[in-house]
């Protein structure tokens, strides 16, 4: 683990095992209370050194990382694929877009703007001057998932360092070998003493989101321990990138090959472990077999297999333990009268694309996230009432909608409740810039850079009295 600018063993260690071959990967250093407390010590006085340093200097610094991670990304994205059966290629396309997000970070380091107040506006600020700034919180809290474990630590590395703060990064337990060698990346390429930590299991997890030298805690993981983070922060500002259900709807109007080929790639590719991966497909009943032909088509053409191997397109789920627990899903689901089209076999830790129908909406294939490569087709008379039945829902992370019709695009946008609406694409559609994130139980702020940058500063207001 990192604690300060000193690399150190902990006390025990957890074997990290290829879901695949079942072999160990590595080990993982478990960090004491000790080491946590050590770790945050180091980046509150880290915390006063960032927010000295001019944004030039932040925006080349995160270059700087971004040039070191991306000369290491097919070492960094091997051991991604060995940890987590994610796909070679898009493991190391994952490193690829986690240097682009702090290219991006570094861009916002240099364009943190305040704001004019126009004290004029009233009798009691005639002749004064107002403005606010925004200044960084202090120090970060980063608790990263298995899933996207490189992204999704620079969407929370990035926009810290950008603002000016320190940052402790706590790694998911099922993936920290590539992010331990994303921050030894972070370290070569030069950044203070202390000004980025990295802390190891579950065991400090609950500490460092209460402990009162973290200003603000950003957690990307599953809504229950969300809520858990969220009732145990005290007064600390949070981002919460939590769960979704990846509705997607496909009207009368629509590009139906398109649509089929987005449904099914955005729904089986990386084992369906996003959190707006396609889940719940709507599709208008006028369109529903011709549908529901086009997608089992384009699904059996993606390639399962050994995820080393540069042909493979999806490899495996985390573990074995989460490919019993969708299997157990779609179980549930067939013994209530769904049917399966294609798929639905298990093999180790790898679950084959499944696409079910004849599906009722009270199923937890449909109510819960199912996190694995499962896609649910409903056939739809009149929109409406799926939207509100969506808006009704405790998620709301992103929907898609495939139509030709400009006017229902804008309802989709109006009535559905949700993060973000993508039309003429799926749920699971994000580009690193954009403003990212839910509303209910999916989350509580945005990520993206820019977006990330204002959360991770606080506003402070200047008056000058003439």
């Amino acid at each position: 683990m990192l604690v300060g600018k000193q690399w150190r063993d902990g006390q025990a260690a957890q074997e990290i095992r290829d879901p695949w071959r079942g072999d160990v990967v590595g080990r993982m250093p478990v960090s004491s209370e000790r080491d946590l407390d050590d770790a945050l010590e180091a980046a509150r006085a880290a915390s006063a050194v960032m927010a000295r340093m001019p944004g030039y200097e932040r925006a080349r610094m995160l270059h700087r990382i971004a040039d070191t991670l991306l000369a290491r990304a097919h070492q960094i994205g091997e051991v991604m694929t060995r940890e987590t059966g994610k796909a070679i290629r898009d493991a190391v396309v994952e490193v690829e877009r986690a240097a682009d997000t702090l290219r991006l970070s570094a861009e916002e380091a240099v364009r943190i703007e305040g704001e004019h107040v126009p004290m004029d506006a009233s009798v009691a600020g005639a002749g004064k001057i107002a403005m606010v700034m925004r200044f960084p919180v202090g120090v970060v809290a980063a608790i990263t998932p298995f899933n996207a474990p490189i992204n999704l630590a620079a969407h929370k590395l990035g926009p810290a360092l950008a603002a000016g703060n320190a940052v402790v990064i706590k790694p998911s337990p099922k993936a920290p070998l590539c992010v331990h060698m994303m921050i030894e990346a972070v370290v070569d390429a030069g950044i203070p003493d202390g000004a980025v930590n990295i802390v190891y299991g579950d065991l400090v997890g609950p500490k460092l989101v209460a402990d009162p030298r973290v200003d603000f805690v950003s957690f990307t993981g599953s809504i229950p321990v969300g809520k858990i983070i969220r009732r145990d922060v005290g007064m600390k500002r949070v981002a919460l990138e939590l769960g979704g259900v990846g509705p997607t709807f496909v009207h009368h109007d629509a590009d139906l090959t398109a649509a089929a080929t987005a449904c099914a790639r955005n729904g089986i590719q990386l084992a369906g472990q996003s959190c707006v991966s396609v889940q719940n497909v709507f599709v208008h009943q006028d369109r529903h077999e011709e549908f529901l032909e086009a997608l089992a088509r384009e699904v059996r053409t993606i390639r399962f297999g050994d995820p080393l191997d540069q042909a493979t397109e999806v490899g495996t789920l985390i573990d074995e333990q989460a490919a019993i627990r969708v299997s157990g899903m779609v179980a549930r689901a067939l013994d209530r009268g769904a049917e399966v089209l294609c798929g639905g076999n298990r093999n180790g830790a790898q679950l084959e694309a499944t696409v079910l129908t004849r599906i009722d909406s009270s199923m937890d294939v449909v109510t819960d996230e199912i996190f694995g490569p499962v896609l649910s087709v409903q056939p739809y008379k009149q929109i409406e009432p799926i939207f509100e039945e969506i808006s009704a829902s405790p998620y709301g992370l992103q929907c898609g909608i495939f139509t030709n019709s400009l006017d229902l695009a804008l309802s989709t946008l109006r009535n559905v409740r949700t993060g973000g609406v993508i039309v003429n694409g799926t749920s699971r559609w994000r580009a690193d810039q954009m403003p990212y994130g839910g509303v209910k139980d999916s989350g509580i702020g945005r990520e993206g850079p820019k977006f990330a940058v204002r959360e991770m500063t606080e506003e402070r207001l200047f008056v000058l009295n003439g």
